[in-house]
C-alpha cells in the first residue's frame, strides 16, 4: 500500500511541476511585457514642438472616447482652405504622444490636407495609467477614425492614414475595420503586435526569446481579442486602399524582416503598393538629421565641460535641470521644427494626391 501511495504522489508531483513551470514562464513574460509596454509616456518638454513654431498652422483641440471609456486628446491641424482630404495620423511608441510629429502634420496641412492627430492611451494629454500593450494603438486609431467620420465636427472628405513605427503598424492593421480608407503611408512599421517584443528580445536574449513568444501572443489575445490577432497583412487583404511602405534597410528598432520584407514578398509587384527602401535612414526615416546631428555634437562637447559625473545617481536631479536649461538656451527652434526630409514628404503628398478621391 505504501508503494502505491508513493507512486500516486510521484505521478501527482510530475504532473504539477510542468504546470507550475508554464505558469511561472507566463507570469514572468507578462511582467516583462508590462515593464516595456504598459507604461505611461510623456513628451520631453525641452524638445516639444508648439503650433507657434509653424507659420500659418492652426489647431483645434478635441476629446473623444476610446474602448474602455478613457478620454483621448485629439487635434485638428489646418493651414488653408478647401482641403482635399483628412489624414488621420498615428504616432510612434515611447516618446509621448503626437507632439514629435507636429512637423509632419504642419507639412501636410500646408499642402492641401486637414490632419487629425491624437495622443494614444497612456500618452501626454490622454487618459490612461499606461499604454497597456501594442494592440491598443490599433484600437485608439479605430476610435479616432470613427470620431472623425461620425461626430459631425469635421468636413466630409476622403480619409487617409499616416503612421510611423507603432503608428505604421496601426495604420495598416486598422484597415481591416475601415476599408473606406483611400490611402495609407506606413513608415518603419511592423506586421504583428508581438513583433516589437520579439525583435527587442532577440537583441537582448537571443533565440531564448522564442520560449516567451507563445505567452506574449496569448497575453495579448486574452487582453485585446481580435485586435491582437489582426496584422498589417490582414488589413491589406481587407482593403483596396493604396499603400506606401517606407522602411530603411538599416533599421535596428524594427528590422525589415518584421515588416517590409513580409509585405514586399506578397505585394512587391502589386500596383496598389509602392515601396521605398532607403539604406541609411535608420528607424527615424522621416527627418533630415543634419541639424540634430550638429546639435548632438555640441551637446556632447558641453557634457565634457561638466565638473561632475552626470550619470551618477546622486547627480541625476542636478543634471536633469542643467540639461533642460542647456536645451532651452541653445536649441534653434526654427531648425528643430523644420527638419523633415522634404524630398520624401513631396513624394508623400504626391502619393496622397494621386490616390485620394471622393
Amino acid at each position: 500500500m505504501k508503494r502505491k501511495s508513493r507512486k500516486k504522489i510521484l505521478i501527482l508531483v510530475l504532473s504539477i511541476v510542468p504546470v507550475l513551470l508554464l505558469a511561472g514562464v507566463w507570469a514572468f513574460t507578462v511582467m516583462i511585457y508590462n515593464e516595456n509596454f504598459n507604461r505611461r509616456f510623456e513628451s520631453y518638454e525641452p524638445l516639444m514642438r508648439y503650433v507657434d513654431d509653424f507659420d500659418g498652422l492652426q489647431c483645434a483641440e478635441y476629446q473623444f472616447v476610446s474602448n474602455k471609456g478613457q478620454k483621448l486628446a485629439g487635434y485638428l491641424y489646418t493651414a488653408g482652405e478647401n482641403p482635399r482630404g483628412i489624414i488621420v495620423m498615428a504616432h510612434g511608441f515611447g516618446g509621448g504622444g503626437h507632439n514629435s510629429y507636429m512637423d509632419c502634420a504642419s507639412y501636410f496641412a500646408h499642402h492641401g490636407y486637414c490632419v487629425f492627430a491624437y495622443d494614444a492611451t497612456g500618452n501626454d494629454e490622454s487618459e490612461g495609467d499606461g499604454v497597456g500593450g501594442l494592440p491598443q494603438g490599433v484600437i485608439d486609431l479605430d476610435y479616432a477614425i470613427r470620431f472623425v467620420e461620425e461626430s459631425g465636427r469635421f468636413p466630409d472628405l476622403p480619409i487617409a492614414l499616416f503612421g510611423h513605427s507603432w503608428g505604421g503598424y496601426s495604420v495598416c492593421s486598422v484597415l481591416t475595420y475601415h476599408p473606406e480608407v483611400k490611402a495609407v503611408i506606413a513608415c518603419s512599421g511592423f506586421n504583428a503586435s508581438s513583433d516589437m517584443f520579439e525583435a527587442e528580445g532577440k537583441r537582448q536574449a537571443g533565440d531564448g526569446i522564442y520560449v516567451m513568444m507563445p505567452f506574449v501572443k496569448l497575453h495579448e489575445r486574452l487582453k485585446y481579442g481580435q485586435y491582437a490577432a489582426n496584422t498589417a497583412m490582414d488589413g491589406f487583404a481587407e482593403s483596396d486602399a493604396a499603400v506606401m511602405i517606407v522602411h530603411s534597410l538599416d533599421d535596428e528598432v524594427v528590422p525589415p524582416e518584421y515588416g517590409c520584407d513580409i509585405y514586399s514578398e506578397k505585394y512587391g509587384e502589386d500596383p496598389r503598393f509602392r515601396f521605398l527602401f532607403p539604406e541609411d535612414k535608420g528607424h527615424n526615416c522621416l527627418n533630415d538629421e543634419t541639424y540634430e546631428d550638429a546639435f548632438d555634437a555640441e551637446f556632447d562637447r558641453w557634457l565634457e565641460t561638466l565638473d561632475y559625473e552626470h550619470d551618477a545617481p546622486e547627480n541625476r536631479e542636478r543634471f536633469s535641470e542643467e540639461k533642460a536649461d542647456y536645451i532651452h538656451r541653445n536649441l534653434d527652434r526654427e531648425k528643430w521644427s523644420n527638419s523633415l526630409d522634404l524630398e520624401l514628404f513631396e513624394d508623400f503628398v504626391e502619393f496622397y494626391d494621386e490616390n485620394i478621391r471622393d
